[in-house]
């Protein structure tokens, strides 16, 4: 499949509809792009890899503020 695109002078480049379809990107994120051999692979990465994943996941029903958390840590150590 061949596809004509512009690189920006910022190196942007808009990815059309025929590949993202292809290449199996549904949605806005990240993507691993690599360059082997005169050609460009790009693959879609799971962002629900790795400790940022879970941000938001657990409620805290006590959160301390900012100003008052070395009143909680034990410095008995």
């Amino acid at each position: 499949m061949n596809t004509m695109t512009t690189i920006t002078p910022k190196f942007q480049v808009h990815i059309p509809v025929s590949v993202r379809k292809k290449a199996g990107l549904i949605k806005h994120g990240k993507a691993l792009i690599r360059a082997e051999k005169k050609k460009i692979i790009i693959e879609p990465l799971n962002e629900k890899k790795g400790i940022l994943s879970l941000a938001g996941k657990f409620k805290v029903k006590k959160p301390i503020p900012a100003e008052k958390i070395r009143d909680f840590i034990d410095y008995s150590r």
